[in-house]
């Protein structure tokens, strides 16, 4: 990944601004309690941690990121305003690496779809969630709604990048609610282009 993003990172959020579409979907939908604590988890730029801050200058913010180089960007938008941390989004301990287990808000942004155990990433994520928090997720949809050119086209383009959309990602949102006593919501976005979900934990 740091081979990858070692030059990406300095051009990544320009270049992904047209079609990772939903992101600001998410960020206006994020509300944590006041002196909340949110966590994303693959972090990257830290583009999406800066939203959070913005909409809700008193919260915590932390970040997971498997790259040095994606966090090295991070650090350098978000300063002392965010812990930073590596580790892999499908197993990591956030007691040893933030000093807490438990989460208000927890964000995956086009992160699932390049995670290959996208599921245990997706477990991981809601095992976080401190009671009465909330997981946000927004990703590639099933272009459903698209024309079938368009949808075969954006495929074979992301598997370039070992990209793929998560078609069962609702289903997977509701499993894991299920686990965890809580509950899901989701919903297509931009004509099935775009995912977002909602995973609740009971408070």
């Amino acid at each position: 990944m740091d081979r990858i993003y070692r030059h990406q990172r300095h051009v990544y959020d320009l270049t992904r601004r047209p079609y990772l579409l939903g992101r600001e979907h998410l960020l206006d939908r994020l509300a944590p309690p006041p002196r909340g604590h949110v966590l994303e988890i693959a972090c990257g730029t830290g583009r999406n941690l800066a939203g959070v801050l913005r909409r809700h200058p008193e919260v915590c913010v932390y970040g997971l990121d498997i790259s040095a180089e994606m966090l090295a960007t991070a650090a350098k938008r978000l300063g002392r305003r965010a812990r930073l941390e590596s580790g892999d989004a499908r197993s990591f301990d956030a007691g040893a690496l933030f000093g807490r287990q438990g989460f208000d808000g927890v964000i995956l942004s086009y992160s699932l779809s390049m995670i290959p155990d996208w599921r245990g990433a997706l477990s991981e994520a809601a095992r976080h969630l401190a009671p009465g928090g909330e997981l946000h997720v927004v990703d590639f949809g099933d272009q459903s709604c698209m024309p079938r050119w368009f949808d075969a086209g954006l495929r074979a383009w992301l598997r370039r990048f070992h990209v793929a959309p998560r078609d069962d990602l609702a289903r997977a949102l509701s499993a894991e609610a299920e686990a965890i006593g809580g509950t899901a919501v989701w919903a297509p976005l931009r004509r099935s282009y775009a995912q977002y979900g909602v995973l609740m934990r009971q408070a």
